[in-house]
């Protein structure tokens, strides 16, 4: 006969301790970005406020970095759950580390963007606006894998780069996976509201963390002693 499981160990338990961790990650990564989320709905959308906006969103790289760490790191047993305490260590350990990479991303980030809202006043050919629009989003992929190398490893931030870049093409479903939750994303945006990504933030973190389990386990396997 088989063992009967314990309280806390069972699939409801299981289910009732991952929305507990969800809603807590949730609260706690709009806690830890909303000096930056709350100015940036002061900024409104004038593309000339873009670099502004770039700004305000400093404060998400570190509290995403945190939530995916406490999101990989949670704990299944509805008798020991300690989601806060898992995210805001992840915060203390990750917050350098994914500003080193996420400033210059969202740079970047700024200047594709600012170049395409006044694309016409560049001159250029139409084909440019497209490669600039193919350049933008290979890099947000590139910054997907990053936020994930950089919340659950430790790297210099230019071996975390070239890892990043290396898995684009290594691990094409985890990159297309992780493409198709920024196109959701986009689409729930436009049609519902500007708001949407940071609402349903945890269980987008908790999707890029499923998709990105080959290039979770290649590193574990191959680039960590």
């Amino acid at each position: 006969m088989s063992t009967p499981a314990t309280f806390g160990q069972g699939s409801l338990s299981r289910a009732a301790a991952l929305v507990h961790t969800l809603v807590t990650v949730e609260a706690l990564l709009l806690l830890a970005a909303s000096p930056g989320l709350a100015a940036l709905f002061l900024v409104g959308p004038d593309p000339a406020g873009l670099p502004l906006a770039a700004v305000c969103l400093l404060p998400l790289g570190p509290a995403a970095a945190a939530a995916l760490y406490a999101l990989h790191h949670r704990d299944r047993d509805l008798t020991d759950l300690r989601p806060a305490r898992t995210y805001w260590r992840g915060w203390r350990l990750n917050a350098v580390p994914a500003l080193k990479l996420w400033t210059p991303l969202l740079a970047w980030l700024t200047v594709i963007a600012s170049t395409l809202t006044h694309f016409p006043a560049t001159g250029l050919p139409g084909w440019w606006a497209v490669l600039l629009a193919v350049v933008g989003t290979g890099s947000l992929l590139w910054g997907a894998h990053a936020l994930v190398l950089t919340a659950l490893f430790t790297f210099r931030a230019r071996d975390t780069a070239r890892l990043a870049a290396y898995f684009l093409l290594r691990h094409g479903r985890a990159t297309l996976g992780a493409g198709s939750l920024l196109v959701l994303t986009a689409a729930g945006t436009a049609v519902l509201t500007e708001a949407l990504p940071a609402l349903l933030a945890a269980p987008l973190l908790l999707s890029l963390l499923h998709s990105s389990r080959p290039v979770i386990a290649e590193t574990q396997e191959d680039f960590t002693a």
